[in-house]
């Protein structure tokens, strides 16, 4: 009896051990359960949805670049294109293998794409072929179950219908670089391009506009089963340029044999009309990706196709120069507009000759006819008088000298030396037979075309200190200094102004001027007025001189001189500015002047600064971006 009771008390107590036990464990389940299901519902809700819902982001087309009158000289063209997503493949390089046994995959391409993998998360699409044809694509679609990765898409790709024309001006965009992922998850989207040179850099950020987002319904190995949600971006906004497309085009082509840059402005603003730069690239092939053998033919290419001479091309300006040696000497009174000085065809100081290009020389000059025939020893004698560091002055406040404020990347400030920089640079004074040398354009002074065009506009427009700029409007909205009265006065009198126009007038359109050959036709109904020059590359020798100096045309091509102009129209109302140089032109009459005429004749027959752009129907304009026009 005792037994029993003690087998019975032993019993209990393990019933009441198993059932504390089990107290425990439904306790902790309840209470577990309780967690997952109420404290927590939210966070694995959203989990859950996670799981069943994938969120992308939609790139947002870029913004179109177009030029005064709306014609676009940057667009955009759907194109179809490959994609891999390696979250969804076992073996990449299987796939990759596969895929190139159906459409062709050079081995660039295949570096690309591992080279973008390796970068981006693996559930980032990269892609590995676009621009393909409806023949690819319907390759890829029948053989997609031994494509495990590998998905279709349409895509956007960066258009430039005026091509080489506007290389330099507007740039080119390109693959995010690694520099410039910081963080913006826009940036590592297949397809998407930030620009990388001219006005698709300086615009990026306005042009790039704001992505957008789809929600997506997958399964559980990430197959794509419907379309839930979808919230468009914003896209780039539209920039407007200064630039006239069918202008451009003209002086392009004009020069396009030449190793050469051309520059129109709207003298009472700075506007831009045209800016071309020989020779150019085909902008678009950034886009795709430059092959190593083209960028070695444009990097070994002695005539410098990448780099835009206009604003980066350093030259010694010549006698276009002589219209500010002429300001600064009347400025400091050293001479007026009536004093004759002798020209004898050379000037001499100390134990150095100075030769004018007129050998026998000119005789007696007043300032008019000096610059009218481009007279150098009548320039030695005032520069000397005058002294370099009020030429540098003067220099300075016609924008020579300084950096262009203008929206491209690359733009130089070139040189206008003076005695303190020649100190603090070479460590030696200043030597007056410097001061001749430059009082002709000649010696230290570098500058562009660019600077040269400003320079011109200044001196045409009443002495506004226009800066040059080629952006109209961003989103529809005005950019400052389209007015004249925006801009300030440079603080030169009317009367020296206006003596300078009219001898610039006497060079084209007088006898005895040095581009009389290059006046405008006489279906223009307006003349032109402007100054030639010409700058030596290297030194010529009194040997050469005494032998007789040879023609331009018969010294090898890099002997031959620079060849530029400086032009301005109407004469009596100006309007326009331009510059060109040529190099190894030979002479600026022979070769600058009559590229500048008729690039001025085209710029007067169109005459953009006065013309309103036409209205575009918004059919037409709808057909056009779905074209890529």
């Amino acid at each position: 009896m005792r037994r029993e009771q003690g087998r019975r008390a032993v019993f209990t107590r393990r019933m009441l051990l198993v059932g504390a036990g089990q107290v425990a464990i439904m306790g902790a389940m309840g209470a577990r359960l309780y967690q997952l299901q109420v404290v927590e519902s939210d966070r694995y809700k959203t989990l859950a949805e996670e799981n069943r819902i994938s969120v992308r982001l939609i790139p947002p087309p870029r913004g179109r670049l177009t030029d005064r009158f709306g014609e676009p000289i940057a667009a955009n063209r759907q194109n179809w294109r490959a994609m891999l997503v390696a979250e969804r493949t076992d073996d990449v390089g299987a796939t990759l293998a596969t895929f190139a046994e159906i459409v062709p995959l050079t081995e660039a391409d295949r570096a690309r794409v591992e080279r973008e993998l390796r970068r981006r998360r693996r559930f980032v699409p990269v892609v590995v072929r676009d621009h393909l044809d409806w023949e690819e694509m319907a390759r890829l679609e029948v053989n997609a179950p031994d494509l495990p990765g590998i998905m279709t898409d349409v895509g956007q790709s960066r258009i430039y219908p005026g091509g080489e024309a506007f290389a330099h001006v507007v740039g080119y965009v390109a693959p995010p670089a690694e520099a410039d992922l910081d963080g913006d998850p826009m940036l590592e989207l297949p397809g998407i391009r930030v620009g990388r040179a001219g006005l698709e850099r300086a615009h990026d950020q306005a042009l790039r506009g704001r992505a957008g987002s789809v929600r997506l319904e997958v399964n559980a190995v990430g197959r794509v089963i419907r379309e839930l949600a979808r919230e468009e971006g914003t896209p780039g906004q539209d920039v407007t340029t200064t630039l006239d497309a069918g202008l451009q085009q003209f002086a392009a082509a004009r020069i396009a044999e030449e190793s050469a840059a051309a520059v129109v402005l709207d003298a009472r603003n700075g506007e831009v009309m045209a800016m071309v730069s020989s020779p150019s690239f085909d902008p678009s092939l950034f886009d795709t990706g430059v092959s190593a053998a083209q960028w070695r033919e444009w990097a070994t290419n002695p005539r410098a196709p990448l780099i835009n001479k206009a604003i980066a091309g350093l030259y010694a300006p010549g006698s276009t120069f002589k219209m500010v040696v002429a300001l600064s000497a009347l400025e400091a009174r050293v001479v007026s507009p009536g004093e004759r000085i002798f020209c004898a065809g050379v000037t001499e100081l100390g134990d150095a000759r100075f030769h004018c290009w007129k050998r026998g020389g000119h005789g007696w000059l007043d300032m008019r006819e000096a610059i009218k025939q481009s007279c150098d020893s009548y320039f030695y004698e005032i520069a000397k008088r005058t002294g370099i560091d009020r030429i540098a002055a003067m220099a300075n406040r016609f924008g020579l000298g300084l950096q262009p404020p203008i929206e491209l990347p690359g733009a130089r400030a070139g040189l206008i030396p003076t005695r303190a920089w020649k100190r603090a640079t070479q460590g030696v004074a200043w030597q007056q037979g410097e001061t001749l040398v430059h009082g002709i354009g000649q010696g230290f002074i570098r500058t562009t075309p660019l600077q040269l065009a400003v320079m011109t506009a200044r001196l045409v427009n009443g002495g506004r200190a226009v800066e040059p700029h080629l952006t109209r409007a961003i989103g529809g909205v005005p950019a400052p200094g389209g007015n004249a009265g925006d801009w300030p006065l440079i603080g030169i009198p009317e009367a020296h102004l206006r003596l300078m126009r009219d001898a610039m007038a006497g060079v084209v359109n007088e006898r005895g001027g040095t581009a009389y050959a290059s006046r405008l036709p006489a279906e223009i109904g307006a003349e032109m007025g402007g100054k030639t020059g010409t700058t030596q590359v290297r030194r010529i020798t009194m040997a050469e001189r005494e032998r007789g100096l040879r023609r331009q045309q018969d010294l090898p091509y890099e002997w031959r001189h620079h060849a530029l102009f400086v032009g301005f129209a109407p004469s009596q109302d100006p309007v326009y500015a331009c510059a060109v140089i040529i190099e190894h032109g030979g002479g600026g009459s022979a070769a600058a002047a009559p590229v500048a005429r008729d690039i001025m004749a085209e710029t007067l027959r169109r005459d953009p600064a006065r013309r309103q752009a036409p209205p575009r129907p918004a059919l037409q304009v709808a057909a056009a971006e779905r074209s890529g026009r």
